[in-house]
């Protein structure tokens, strides 16, 4: 019940925020299902939230340094907060937004928004349109999905993008 009233107000949000524009896509679609990050096709690319430390030490970041690695690669990159690091799986890209300096901070609705927008960016010049995130920022870093998801909207209603949110629920 919680996740369908978090999807109405969601998708609320989303219809409110653009009744009064013209959107010249229709193509951008963002959907919400129960299951396991990891479990989604090969054909989405993914992406997660992390801090510039690349400690990845809790949460669902654990999960990416296991099945992913090369954190020494992450690193290299010198990506700061507000920005988004990209390491290649196969025929996708697994992409790490880096929304605070130090995995003990809290990041902000403006430093996801900047990381967002730099994904973004990789994405389009790398014809990415299929994405499998978690609800980003919502577990232990504690933002708001309503106004998390209200960004995302924001962001790419104009673009050619499936966004698959997968909510993890325990068996």
């Amino acid at each position: 019940m919680y996740e369908l009233k978090l999807i109405i107000v969601c998708t609320y949000l989303f219809i409110a925020t653009y009744q009064s524009r013209k959107m010249s896509s229709e193509k951008y679609k963002l959907s919400e299902i129960e299951g396991d990050l990891f479990n989604a096709p090969k054909s989405h690319s993914l992406a997660h939230c992390v801090a510039a430390d690349f400690g990845m030490g809790a949460g669902i970041a654990t999960k990416f340094k296991q099945v992913y690695g090369q954190v020494d690669e992450l690193r290299a990159q010198k990506i700061g907060t507000g920005g988004v690091a990209v390491l290649k799986d196969d025929q996708r890209f697994i992409y790490y937004l880096v929304t605070k300096d130090e995995s003990w901070q809290k990041p902000t609705y403006d430093n996801l928004r900047s990381s967002l927008k730099a994904m973004q960016q990789h994405m389009f010049s790398n014809s990415v349109q299929k994405l499998a995130i978690p609800r980003i920022g919502c577990g232990i870093d504690g933002l708001e999905w309503d106004k998390v998801c209200a960004e995302i909207n924001d962001l790419f209603y104009n673009d050619d993008v499936d966004i698959v949110v997968y909510n993890f629920v325990p068996k």
